[in-house]
């Protein structure tokens, strides 16, 4: 997969993600729009609570897929809502693919995003492809049920649980629950974990769906059982391969440039609304509202001009 391609420039890459990572909306429209790329990489999220052990997981999915394609791994850590710092831990847990050939792993902090992922995650993806990844994982901040931006974003939604992690039926209801594509419960030595799994099976078998749709795997891992790895990688590859036979390449284009253009506006309005003063904030809604969109337009108007 790999014959015939430069070998990755790891400095530019590297260069270019953090130009994008930095970037504020302004900043962003000002840089050059990723090159695309005739066979994009395949994305894949593993998303789950706090303390789940997705990192740990990650990584052991990431030595057992990499080798005959180039992979990258994103790994996203909370940003302080203070400070703005993230301790980025992530590749503390990820030592074992130290040194392994065409993989490349890059710790993101969220910064202003709280739907899970990282600000300008789409720039950073459209990058791995102009980079010719054929592969990236993406380690979600720990979410909860409402968490689920990640869904479109990728092809593949792998959500990690953890045994006894809560009232499983109630949880189905609603969320992200609902947009898994393989379900995992980790820790799978643990008391209770075959349980889990099966009422989550259980749960995934009577549920509503078309008769060519997908159905959610649930697999059980540990870090004492190397095979839950190959196991999860198996069934990537099975959804995937199910992806790519019944999947709309312009709809899947347009649910990813429609979450990109909403957490475009969702960060200007913020900082609008960071700057708003006390008359603003006492006017009726409906003056704030019209004041608002007025200075979304000046502000918007003059990046524009910046830009010329």
């Amino acid at each position: 997969m790999n014959e015939g391609r430069a070998p990755l420039d790891r400095r530019a890459l590297g260069l270019a993600l953090t130009r994008i990572a930095d970037a504020n909306v302004h900043g962003l429209m000002n840089l050059p729009e990723p090159s695309g790329h005739a066979c994009p990489a395949r994305r894949i999220a593993v998303t789950g609570a706090p303390g789940a052990g997705k990192s740990t997981l990650v990584g052991r999915l990431a030595l057992h897929r990499c080798g005959q394609r180039r992979l990258g791994v994103l790994a996203i850590d909370p940003s302080s809502p203070k400070s703005g710092g993230a301790i980025l831990g992530d590749r503390v847990r990820m030592d074992d693919l130290a040194g392994a050939a065409d993989l490349y792993i890059r710790s993101l902090g969220s910064r202003s995003a709280t739907d899970g992922l990282s600000d300008n995650l789409p720039d950073l993806l459209d990058t791995m492809d102009a980079f010719q990844f054929d592969e990236v994982i993406l380690e979600t901040v720990g979410v909860g049920q409402a968490e689920y931006a990640a869904r479109s974003q990728v092809d593949t939604l792998v959500l990690v649980l953890l045994p006894d992690s809560g009232d499983v039926v109630q949880a189905m209801k609603a969320g992200i629950m609902e947009m898994a594509d393989i379900f995992v419960v980790n820790k799978s030595d643990l008391a209770g974990a075959s349980r889990m799994a099966t009422d989550v099976q259980r749960i995934v078998t009577i549920a509503r769906r078309a008769p060519d749709a997908w159905m959610a795997p649930v697999l059980l891992t540990s870090a004492l059982q190397p095979d839950g790895a190959a196991a999860l990688s198996a069934a990537i590859d099975r959804h995937l391969a199910w992806r790519a036979a019944h999947s709309n390449a312009a709809d899947i284009a347009v649910a990813r440039g429609r979450y990109r253009l909403r957490r475009a506006i969702d960060r200007l309005v913020l900082a609008r609304l960071g700057q708003a003063d006390a008359a603003l904030l006492e006017m009726p809604l409906r003056s704030q509202v019209a004041q608002l969109l007025l200075q979304l337009g000046l502000e918007t108007a003059t990046g524009a001009s910046q830009r010329a």
